[in-house]
């Protein structure tokens, strides 16, 4: 297998960068989600093309979780061949961010937000990812068991131990989200970033408060399911095609596709088309335009679908 050479003009090809809440980190406006398609069940040479191509057309940012697969852990495994293959000469251009939050080893010390599931997870993840450190961990989500100062101390020491450069959270509510921004902050380890799901659907992060209290608070955010598990593409317009997601029942059932939601994806199908873009590129480029919206985080499974979600930053 040859060597991967990046491309040259891989940041002069139109990708566009914003920064990070108040901080000194700028994330491209698309970066590339490893929830899907880059498991163990996942074919690697289609992994490998995929990333190549993001980073090839100026995607510095890789978001991973512990348990993103399937199965569990086998992305950061995907992360880890792929860093040992060709992305070790450009660790330092690459932004990696990874996650604790959710299920991920059996017994009572591997979910929610204890010190010890985080501690133990990111050395996990960094054994995985074959790395030193990431530049960015996140709690995955809130733990109302857990003490906040506990889940949020340990977000302070591992950035302290070197193991992460930043720390982010992740669907947290509004006032634990308002507490978290200040303790971190009073211990000099900022919270740099939230990652919530927002989308055209999907507004929960405006409506509750959180994207102005980013914005208020200096603190960058970036969205995930941007396309609504892919019922803002063209891909449902003309009801449930075999081979989708939908139709595995899994992350989307059949029964969400109502006759109300079809009207309405359709309308803005048209829309999009007056405005010559394809639907998905009209609801990327939506959330985008959002103030206080750093980036949005995108799926693949082929490189051409990367293409086309990359249209929006146009």
């Amino acid at each position: 297998m040859e060597n991967y050479l990046a491309n040259p003009q891989r940041y002069a090809d139109g990708m566009q960068y914003a920064r990070c809440g108040r901080s000194g980190v700028l994330l491209p406006k698309v970066s590339l989600g490893f929830w899907h398609n880059f498991g163990g069940v996942d074919p690697f040479e289609r992994s490998r093309e995929i990333t190549r191509y993001a980073f090839d057309h100026g995607i510095t940012h890789f978001d991973l979780a512990n348990n993103y697969g399937p199965p569990y852990g086998s992305a950061e495994e995907t992360m880890g061949r792929l860093m040992d293959d060709d992305f070790r000469p450009y660790r330092d251009e690459l932004f990696i961010s990874t996650k604790a939050g959710y299920d991920m080893w059996p017994g009572p010390y591997g979910d929610w937000g204890s010190r010890k599931y985080l501690m133990a997870s990111l050395d996990q993840s960094l054994r995985r990812m074959h790395l030193d450190y990431v530049d960015l961990f996140y709690s995955h989500r809130y733990d109302p068991e857990t003490p906040l100062e506990e889940t949020l101390q340990a977000l302070v020491d591992i950035v302290r131990a070197g193991k992460a450069l930043y720390v982010g959270i992740s669907r947290w509510p509004l006032e634990a989200t308002r507490f978290a921004f200040q303790y971190l902050k009073q211990r000099d380890v900022p919270c740099l970033i939230y990652q919530g799901k927002l989308n055209l659907l999907d507004r929960e992060p405006m409506e509750s408060g959180i994207l102005d209290l980013c914005r208020e608070q200096g603190v960058g955010f970036i969205s995930f399911s941007p396309l609504a598990q892919g019922l803002l593409t063209d891909r449902y317009l003309n009801g449930i095609p075999e081979d989708s997601r939908m139709s595995k029942g899994k992350f989307l059932r059949p029964d969400m596709l109502t006759d109300e939601l079809l009207a309405q994806l359709r309308q803005w199908n048209t829309e999009a088309q007056q405005q010559g873009m394809t639907l998905a590129e009209m609801a990327l480029s939506w959330i985008l335009q959002q103030q206080g919206v750093t980036s949005v985080l995108v799926g693949a499974s082929s490189t051409q679908q990367l293409q086309r979600n990359l249209k929006c930053i146009k």
